[in-house]
């Protein structure tokens, strides 16, 4: 089978378990994304794959070879580190090539896999400058470089933006993805930050403490969160959790400063369920302006008080610190550019976007 698969692979560093029982699989060509928290186990994964940290049982296969206990080089890999981890001695040329010479390729392949990746990177006209005299983004255009030239199978990339600042942050996510694109290799991308994950994934892989909580598609990981810490990590300003109660056939979702009529999606997800205490889950982005609404959407919309705190100014939205009966949530609200600060009082909220978690279990009701 083609891809890279991983099946009961484990990790243990002494009797601490690391990685329990992992099974992932990654299609031919796919870009995967693994993303959560600091210490999750998502570098030691992609370290694995790599051959740089031994399995302590497990199977490992790339392109349908099983590569458990491969070496590096022989596993038809080629990585990125977070850093950049350049040759200062030797100008983008000779870092690009370095593995490429150490291989004994012959001098006009060099050249030319060099020349043809250095024009895919824009990095053409630097190709005698050392990296003292490249910009953050130049050196870690380089050291993808690097890894291109190899024309491996499979390309794993192990945080490599973090040491950048946002804004380049933001278009080398671009690059990366038009990278992909332009390559069509499989691509295995570990992160901490799950902007990175949403914009440029085929699919996600979101872990924590050595388990996968859920994989799919950004749209489905966004949409249908399996579980309270999948539906608080994915999202930017992360969902926000109250508790709250099922009351009444008409099946409400009450607790202190708000009370929400479910829609008709969850109805048949709560009919009948013995668990009445819950967690509600309000995406910041679902909230409006009083004004907002209309058409068939507008029925869907209920009344919200809050007690604004801090409104902050982004240009055609605010983002407001609030109160909902004593509980902080945060909420975006699409205002225009040329909108007042906004203030407390009612605003809307669509209930459509409502999510309900099991507050014993943390699993979503759905």
């Amino acid at each position: 089978m083609s891809g890279v698969q991983l099946v009961d692979v484990t990790k243990y560093y002494g009797t601490v378990n690391v990685i329990p029982p992992l099974n992932l699989s990654f299609d031919e060509g796919e870009f995967v994304v693994i993303v959560g928290p600091s210490g999750c186990g998502k570098s030691t994964t992609l370290r694995m794959i790599a051959g740089l940290e031994p399995v302590t049982s497990g199977t490992i296969q790339i392109a349908g070879k099983d590569v458990t206990w491969a070496r590096p080089k022989e596993r038809d890999i080629a990585m990125v580190f977070q850093s950049y981890a350049l040759y200062p001695h030797m100008d983008v040329a000779g870092n690009m090539s370095f593995a490429l010479r150490l291989a004994g390729t012959s001098k006009e392949e060099v050249t030319r896999r060099v020349r043809a990746a250095a024009e895919m990177l824009e990095l053409t006209e630097y190709l005698e400058r050392k990296p003292k005299d490249l910009s953050g983004g130049q050196r870690q255009r380089v050291a993808m470089g690097r890894a291109i030239v190899r024309d491996a199978y499979c390309f794993l990339f192990d945080e490599p933006l973090s040491n950048l600042d946002a804004k380049l942050r933001s278009t080398m996510r671009t690059e990366l993805a038009i990278l992909h694109k332009r390559l069509d290799r499989t691509m295995v991308y570990v992160t901490h930050d799950q902007i990175e994950a949403m914009t440029m994934a085929d699919r996600i892989v979101i872990m924590e403490q050595g388990h996968v909580q859920q994989v799919g598609t950004p749209r489905e990981v966004y949409n249908n969160p399996r579980n309270l810490f999948v539906a608080g990590f994915i999202g930017s300003p992360s969902m926000n959790f109250l508790d709250a109660e099922l009351q009444g056939d008409e099946l409400r979702v009450t607790g202190q400063g708000f009370d929400l009529p479910l829609p008709p999606r969850l109805h048949e997800a709560v009919q009948g369920q013995r668990v009445r205490q819950v967690i509600v889950g309000l995406r910041p982005e679902h909230f409006a302006a009083r004004h907002a609404g209309g058409g068939t959407e507008a029925s869907f919309l209920a009344p919200v008080d809050l007690d604004v705190k801090v409104a902050e100014y982004i240009g055609s939205s605010q983002f407001l610190a609030a109160d909902i009966g004593g509980r902080q949530v945060s909420a975006a609200i699409e205002v225009g550019p040329d909108s007042a600060p906004l203030t407390s009082g009612t605003y809307l909220f669509d209930t459509n976007r409502v999510y309900l978690f099991d507050k014993t279990t943390g699993d979503a009701i759905a």
